[in-house]
């Protein structure tokens, strides 16, 4: 049995803190983490991240524990990406970083 393509990788310090979020923020079960790009034209696609609902457009696969939702469309985009949380005196946040 081949396995699911994941398009995205997720760190376990960033599916810590989606989990905390999660239960900080009282975001229901039925919700995963979107991943996807947004934009385009003068600035570039922009890679975003958030909770959503899942569509039927939508690749769904869990990692770490976390459902993650990615459209099919932007799959050729988020190939090889993965998802990092950053806590530093500079800055806080999610990041995708390219591991490879």
């Amino acid at each position: 049995m081949l396995e699911k393509l994941k398009p995205v990788g997720l760190t376990a310090r960033a599916a810590a803190e989606v989990r905390k979020i999660m239960q900080t923020k009282n975001i229901p079960v039925e919700y995963g983490l979107r991943v996807g790009i947004r934009g385009g034209g003068c600035g570039g696609a922009a890679l975003i991240i958030g909770f959503d609902k899942e569509k039927p457009s939508d690749l769904t696969y869990t990692l770490e524990g976390i459902n993650l939702l990615v459209d099919k469309k932007h799959t050729m985009y988020l190939i090889g990406k993965e998802v990092d949380f950053y806590e530093g005196a500079d800055a806080r946040g999610f990041m995708f970083t390219d591991p490879g």
